[in-house]
């Protein structure tokens, strides 16, 4: 996707074909920087810090993740030992482990001689597919959004179409398209006149500091609005279509997706609003009926919740003007209060209007599944 006129992708290998380059998410918008991961622990702190993150970015993260292991040490206790590191970075995105096996099993009948470039082309495989997976997953959604934009009432068809996001499920969750996002750039590019509701989605903001970034960099117009008004847009008309990723989605199509999802779900089926989740299919949790009962979910730091993080625009003390713009952790709630800070939420398939994956578009649940994958 475009940065200032360069293409990127979000993770690629470094020249010197034996560490990996990603971008520094922590630092967006303000900053854009990258990082080279050089070590398998490297790799696994930029997952757990969310250097990297979103459910595909943390997949080809940790493939490659399992090539710089082996690197190392490429025996089997190694092997065995970066798997469960790894693994245990984030437990809720079922992405990462489905790419940790796909390494692993390549790479595991192997003479111990030949498994580290053996991961590294698995691991480049997986991204590629996720790439491929997404554009497809863009061009079915685009298709669906020329469809809703069409069928809108005379009165409405010069207006924009208005879209509402939850989280960052773009270009900087995937390696490249993005899910949710990935049908917002099509249509853009198709000339769709599309605009998004971005929400802020706190408590790490990806929306608007992620999605609004991408947005912009892309040129589609676009709107940060803070979490809890959704439901007012939905209520006065002004949105048409609401479209999320999801970090895992069950056989029956309940789907997890960052905290305060389920909320936006709620909201659209009361509007009589579509509600549309985007993913690929190593998003799919084939073991998993019900999605609120047996799928995982992260609770992160309370200090998330606590305090938040940004640019110095304004300071009192004009001694102190030269730190503007530098980054900042300031304290939002009083000393000595709790938080609490699930990171994620499921929505049940009832409140899904459709899944759109990189095979076509299905109903929510395990019929609609099974048509499109046959249970794989």
């Amino acid at each position: 996707m475009n940065i200032d006129g360069q293409a990127w992708r979000t993770i690629w290998l470094e020249p010197d074909g034996r560490s990996v380059g990603v971008i520094d998410q922590t630092q967006l918008p303000h900053r854009f920087t990258t990082r080279t991961l050089s070590s398998c622990g490297q790799a696994a702190d930029a997952i757990r810090t969310m250097v990297v993150r979103g459910a595909p970015l943390i997949g080809v993260t940790g493939a490659y993740g399992l090539m710089l292991a082996l690197q190392a040490d490429p025996g089997d206790g190694a092997l065995a030992a970066a798997f469960e590191q790894l693994d245990a970075t984030r437990p809720t995105a079922i992405n990462l482990r489905w790419a940790l096996e796909r390494v692993r099993d390549r790479v595991a009948p192997l003479p111990p001689a030949q498994r580290a470039e053996a991961a590294k082309r698995e691991a480049a495989l997986i991204a590629d597919d996720d790439v491929a997976m997404c554009e497809a997953i863009g061009d079915h959604g685009l298709t669906l959004f020329q469809q809703l934009a069409a069928a809108r009432p005379a009165a409405r068809q010069e207006q924009p179409f208005h879209v509402l996001t939850h989280c960052n499920a773009g270009w900087l969750a995937t390696v490249d398209w993005g899910t949710a996002l990935a049908p917002v750039y099509k249509a853009h590019r198709a000339g769709l006149n599309i605009h998004v509701w971005v929400d802020e989605t706190r408590p790490r903001n990806q929306g608007a500091s992620l999605t609004a970034f991408e947005l912009g960099r892309e040129g589609v117009p676009h709107t940060v609005i803070v979490d809890n008004a959704g439901g007012h847009l939905m209520q006065h008309g002004q949105v048409d279509a609401v479209i999320v990723g999801t970090d895992r989605t069950t056989r029956t199509g309940d789907v997890c997706n960052k905290i305060g999802t389920y909320l936006k779900a709620l909201a659209a089926h009361d509007n009589g609003v579509p509600f549309y989740v985007a993913l690929p299919a190593s998003t799919i949790d084939w073991s998993v009926a019900d999605g609120v009962a047996e799928i995982p979910i992260e609770a992160r730091s309370a200090s998330e919740v606590t305090q938040i993080q940004g640019a110095l625009v304004e300071l009192d003390r004009p001694v102190a003007q030269a730190m503007l713009g530098s980054m900042a952790t300031v304290q939002l709630s009083p000393n000595g209060s709790a938080g609490f800070n699930p990171a994620f939420d499921v929505t049940p398939a009832r409140l899904v209007s459709a899944l759109i994956t990189e095979r076509g578009v299905c109903e929510a649940s395990e019929a609609g599944l099974q048509g499109l994958y046959n249970g794989a």
